[in-house]
């Protein structure tokens, strides 16, 4: 039997050690694929990974929970949501979240299917010691109830990837800010997140798209320009790009405003800059990063202001997104988002350039023979 190397994060008396172990290659019970990687991500929450920083992570872990691979073997029929089955050689991606129960109150009553006490994600909440659940590794075990989804043929790998866990996330996002046409965005944060909420927001209609970004590396603040944006702001205060959005918004502010930084200070920034009974979104926090001061009275109540979290995504999330992404992507052209192709041998340097902001996205290939496809 082949063996199947893995990335594994490790907590090693109490500090975090990367590493690239040998498993098993798995046998596959009733209803399970086998996927041979093409490409996984690296993105913010695998940086907290690194740092310990999710509490919830059962390590050791096999990181990358956003993947694209080629189907290497199935047991049984295993369908897609069409009812269509997977065979041998499909080139697919998967919904990371799994064993959703749709049992219990959250699931059924509140619909907030990401809070279900049950719900597990590949790369981040399943162990290493439960088999080859993360996409750092040569193969991708997907358990059986996983929801697969086939990438439309004229979708490569290459730029679905460069979407990443951003772009469904930042669908998520969109959707929840309920923009109106004519609606002037801006967009905290040029990261994958914050460049999908830019390019969602123009395609549901905004009249003007404003990103932020206070990051030294331009190329991102030039990506959003070169996908759309109509205005850009690196102003290194926050003072400097408040008054610049009420500049652009005759002394309004933005009709809708959402947070794509992960950096907690931008919550009270983006409330400032958002006008009165205008929307505020938050889906850069995904983890503790910690507290800020806000003032009810001026920034909530006498503003109006409606403010909305947004964690994780839905099934339904991940399909639209690809269906966006087959459409339009010649007009955004997702792939340019890929600063650098990383080998399993190259995951720390890749940790590193992501958390210094060196690149706008980073992948892993970990099967050289793949990573052209």
């Amino acid at each position: 039997m082949c063996k199947v190397k893995a990335v594994v994060m490790d907590k090693v008396n109490g500090e975090i050690k990367v590493e690239i172990r040998e498993f098993p290659e798995p046998t596959l019970e009733e209803g399970a694929v086998l996927l041979k990687t093409i490409f996984s991500e690296v993105c913010g929450t695998d940086v907290h990974l690194f740092h310990g920083q999710l509490a919830e992570a059962p390590y050791p872990i096999i990181p990358g929970h956003v993947n694209v691979g080629k189907i290497e073997n199935i047991n049984g029929c295993v369908l897609d949501v069409e009812g269509n089955p997977f065979k041998v050689g499909d080139v697919v991606t998967f919904l990371d979240a799994h064993e959703t129960c749709n049992k219990c109150w959250y699931c059924l009553v509140a619909k907030a299917t990401t809070r279900c006490p049950h719900r597990k994600v590949y790369g981040i909440t399943y162990s290493a010691n439960d088999g080859l659940l993360g996409g750092w590794s040569q193969l991708i075990y997907l358990k059986p109830g996983v929801k697969i989804i086939k990438l439309p043929q004229h979708l490569r790998p290459i730029d679905f990837i460069a979407g990443g866990c951003g772009a469904p996330i930042a669908l998520h996002a969109v959707e929840s800010a309920t923009i109106e046409f004519g609606d002037t965005v801006v967009v905290q944060g040029s990261g994958p997140v914050g460049l999908n909420v830019a390019i969602f927001a123009i395609l549901k209609g905004a009249g003007e798209v404003i990103v932020i970004d206070p990051c030294k590396n331009k190329n991102r603040l030039e990506m959003a320009q070169q996908i759309g944006a109509d205005h850009t702001i690196g102003d290194s205060t926050p003072e400097g790009r408040i008054g610049k959005v009420l500049k652009l918004t005759c002394n309004r502010g933005a009709d809708v405003t959402i947070e794509a930084s992960g950096n907690p200070k931008a919550v009270t920034e983006g409330m400032e800059m958002t006008r009165d009974n205008g929307t505020y979104v938050i889906v850069g926090q995904y983890t503790d990063a910690g507290d800020v001061y806000i003032n009810p009275h001026r920034q909530i109540n006498k503003k109006l202001l409606n403010i909305r979290g947004v964690w994780g995504i839905d099934y339904n999330h991940l399909y639209e997104t690809i269906r966006l992404m087959a459409k339009h992507k010649d007009r955004f052209c997702w792939g340019q988002f890929i600063s650098q192709i990383y080998s399993l041998d190259e995951t720390e340097t890749a940790l590193n350039d992501v958390e210094e902001l060196h690149v706008i996205k980073a992948v892993i290939a970990p099967n050289e023979d793949l990573c052209k496809t």
